[in-house]
């Protein structure tokens, strides 16, 4: 602290000490005067009391009514104490002034935003939006400030994202407004129990999405007609023995191609299925152990294949799902370890069921993956190795069409893998997807 406030503090204290013991020194003087010491010192102890209560009382009254009143001069250490208030009083009206000033930039800024958003409180109420989150969520602004955010948006799926804990990913909400409106919402946890809810026009990217879908399936649908009969031409070709030598090679080659383009258009074709449909399967139970086994003897059988495929079977129990898109989701993590794991390596297909849930891994001692490449396995056509990928025959939406089935089925999709030592792909699907194994009654 400065030093020349508390000299200046100590000045005033000393002056009313000083008046404190001149006003003593008179009424001890009249007293002896009267022959009255007492009384004297009594009276004049009683007037100076007063005098300091009428001060009191002054600086009181301005205190209460300091904005419509100048500050009053009193002397002494009341002086101090006004000059004192108006500096605090000052420098809060300034401080209050400037936060003002932020406020009003901060709303004017956000008003500019392109997206709206809400502020929630801890049980939900709305205690502040922008005009945008108003225009975009039909609210009526600064009327529906302390009102549950679900009590103005009653769609099921919205009041389950909000009720829930995992925001990593925003959710994309359909309004029954004319036209057809796309929003996404993202709640951002912060503080205790708060939340910033994020909203988003997302109509013309949900738009050009599902033209894409659309597009990629007809595509497919139209190209699998003429690549068959493609593929026909040349198998015909391949097996005429009045072939020229010279041509078995263009045509093995074409044939190679054809079955590969007929590949990507039936993986196409998978996709365009599983993305065209967004609610979760129930489906029947799977006996996983008796697939994993059909689909390691389909890897023993191939030409090229591991030296050691394994098979570890640690729970009898069955997985609740589609039968089907199961099927072709680890016939995908199979086939990609199988192609990638050298003539002398190992694979090992493993199941087993936990507190945890369901899971299945495959893993493999092939070339590994780079780790800044596993977070985009899972997109369509995407290759660590796109020259290796075409020499093994791989589309690129193996993955993808995993991705997808595991959504359905409320799993993900984990990846492990080093570089040089080999990969781990494993699918964990919840506990209420698992259905006991029956009881065999001869083992009773």
């Amino acid at each position: 602290m400065p030093r020349q406030p508390f000299a200046l503090t100590l000045k005033m204290w000393g002056f009313m000490a000083v008046r404190l013991l001149i006003t003593l020194a008179l009424g001890l003087a009249v007293g002896l005067i009267t022959g009255r010491v007492f009384a004297g010192l009594f009276v004049t102890l009683l007037l100076y009391t007063g005098w300091q209560l009428a001060n009191l009382f002054r600086l009181d009254h301005w205190l209460r009514h300091r904005s419509l009143m100048d500050p009053p001069i009193l002397g002494g250490v009341w002086d101090d104490v006004v000059t004192q208030v108006v500096r605090l009083h000052r420098r809060k009206r300034y401080h209050k002034q400037r936060l003002l000033t932020v406020l009003h930039e901060l709303r004017d800024s956000t008003a500019a935003l392109p997206d709206g958003v809400i502020v929630l409180n801890r049980s939900g109420e709305i205690e502040w939006l922008n005009r945008m989150a108003a225009q975009l969520l039909q609210l009526r602004g600064r009327s529906d400030i302390g009102i549950r955010i679900d009590n103005l948006i009653r769609q099921p799926e919205f009041v389950q994202y909000l009720a829930g804990t995992d925001f990593s990913a925003p959710m994309v909400l359909q309004t029954g407004t004319a036209p057809e409106t796309w929003l996404s919402l993202h709640a951002l946890p912060y503080g205790e129990g708060r939340r910033m809810l994020l909203v988003r026009d997302v109509t013309r990217q949900t738009r050009l999405e599902s033209m894409r879908k659309e597009f990629v399936a007809n595509a497919s649908h139209e190209l699998r007609s003429p690549l068959t009969v493609i593929s026909g031409y040349l198998e015909t070709l391949a097996t005429d023995p009045a072939l020229d030598p010279q041509l078995a090679p263009p045509v093995a080659e074409m044939r190679r191609q054809a079955d590969r383009m007929a590949a990507i258009i039936g993986d196409l074709l998978v996709l365009s299925r599983l993305e065209a449909k967004d609610a979760q399967v129930e489906g029947e139970p799977i006996d996983v152990a008796a697939m994993l086994a059909l689909l390691r003897k389909d890897v023993l059988a191939r030409p090229q294949r591991p030296a050691t495929v394994s098979l570890d079977i640690d729970s009898a129990d069955r997985l609740l799902g589609d039968d089907i898109e199961i099927h072709s989701a680890f016939a995908n993590l199979v086939d990609n370890a199988a192609k990638y794991t050298p003539a002398e390596g190992t694979m090992t297909l493993r199941w087993w069921t936990d507190g945890a849930g369901a899971h299945f891994s495959v893993a493999d001692t092939g070339p590994g993956i780079p780790a800044e490449a596993i977070p985009r396995l899972t997109e369509r056509f995407y290759r660590v190795d796109a020259g290796r990928s075409r020499a093994t025959g791989g589309s690129g939406l193996g993955l993808a069409i995993v991705k997808h089935v595991l959504q359905r089925h409320g799993g993900r999709l984990e990846i492990d893998s080093v570089e040089g030592r080999g990969s781990t792909f494993t699918c964990h699907f919840p506990a209420r997807r698992i259905v006991p194994a029956p009881v065999d009654p001869t083992h009773s």
